[in-house]
């Protein structure tokens, strides 16, 4: 059976953590930042985490972690 391919797009933006979660950087923060309140700014520096839903999906964009 041949190697499965990785999704390069995906490779960038996601991480897959210890634990199997995989966690990404939130978007919105690259510019017009003088619009956004500090309590907005702030929450998008923290990163987020993929749903149990989305998680399946994901690993297939990433076969072999990242």
């Amino acid at each position: 059976m041949p190697k499965l391919k990785t999704r390069k797009c995906a490779q960038k933006r996601l991480r897959t953590t210890k634990n199997g979660k995989i966690k990404f950087m939130r978007a919105g923060m690259g510019h017009l930042l003088v619009g956004k309140r500090a309590k907005r700014k702030r929450q998008l520096r923290k990163a987020g985490y993929i749903s149990d839903a989305d998680r399946k999906t994901m690993h297939l964009l990433l076969p072999y972690g990242a």
